[in-house]
């Protein structure tokens, strides 16, 4: 099992909006993150602590401006946290062993995958395409990526 943490080093490497969003628990503006239009097969992980959290085949255009999934990968790699901030009681996300913040949770997502819509920050994930996620060490994870062809 990889040991996934909070790695110093990767938080010194992150753009200032990578920092903002991950360690001082911001959000990006809608429609402007790097991942809202991507269709590639692959799986996003803490940009942080590289722990998988959500897989292209559960994710889909909510049309909130951000990307959304319909579940985690290891619902263990992501803590679910009340979030009273901005006047309105939300649930936030946040890496479990990053503790990146990574953005909330709704229960307004597709009836027919759960009901659940995890609005996550692009600025706190990594994309890593199926083709390369066997030699970064994910390849536990390739059976919940589609088959894109």
């Amino acid at each position: 099992m990889t040991p996934y943490r909070k790695d110093p080093d990767r938080i010194a490497a992150l753009d200032p909006e990578q920092y903002r969003v991950t360690q001082q628990n911001g959000t990006e503006r809608p429609g402007t993150g790097a991942y809202l239009h991507n269709t590639e097969p692959g799986i996003y992980v803490d940009i942080v602590s590289g722990e998988p959290l959500f897989a292209s085949a559960d994710k889909f255009d909510a049309g909130c401006g951000w990307p959304s999934f319909t579940k985690p990968i290891v619902p263990a790699h992501v803590t679910e946290l009340r979030d009273a901030s901005l006047g309105m009681i939300r649930t936030e996300v946040r890496s479990t062993h990053g503790d990146s913040h990574l953005g909330h949770v709704f229960p307004d997502g597709p009836r027919d995958r759960g009901g659940l819509r995890y609005c996550i920050n692009s600025a706190s994930l990594r994309f890593i395409h199926r083709d390369d996620m066997e030699a970064e060490g994910y390849g536990d994870y390739l059976d919940q990526v589609e088959d894109v062809t």
